[in-house]
């Protein structure tokens, strides 16, 4: 498995501070997994997932407060974030790290997951 490395961009607007983390280049051909993201004080964070999923692409966006047991995220309807189709989506829990991980796909997979959090000021 490799794991894929974070992008942080650092935005300052409408007096909240906010970031936009990106791993790039998941594919499934390795099951990748992102470098994991560390930040417990966020207030709201979403997720969105694009690219080629080819045949049955999954990424699952997965939290651990331990940074080694990892389990699947949700939405705030509960469903797990096992995404197979481009979307964005809002993540319910607060763990102390996240990352993606394809978890399904072909050699033609290759997936951007890209994550806003916001922490208020």
């Amino acid at each position: 498995m490799a794991v894929r490395d974070k992008n942080i961009t650092t935005l300052q607007t409408f007096g909240d501070k906010c970031w936009v983390v990106a791993w790039t280049g998941l594919t499934h051909s390795t099951t990748d997994s992102g470098d994991p993201f560390e930040m417990p004080g966020a207030a709201d964070r979403s997720l969105q997932v694009t690219g080629t999923f080819g045949s049955g692409g999954t990424l699952t966006f997965e939290g651990s407060n331990d940074g080694t047991n990892w389990a699947t995220l949700t939405d705030p309807q509960g469903n797990g974030l096992a995404v197979q189709a481009a979307k964005i989506e809002a993540v319910l829990e607060l763990t102390r790290y996240v990352r993606p991980r394809i978890t399904a796909g072909d050699g033609t997979t290759s997936l951007t997951a890209t994550m806003l959090v916001r922490r208020p000021l």
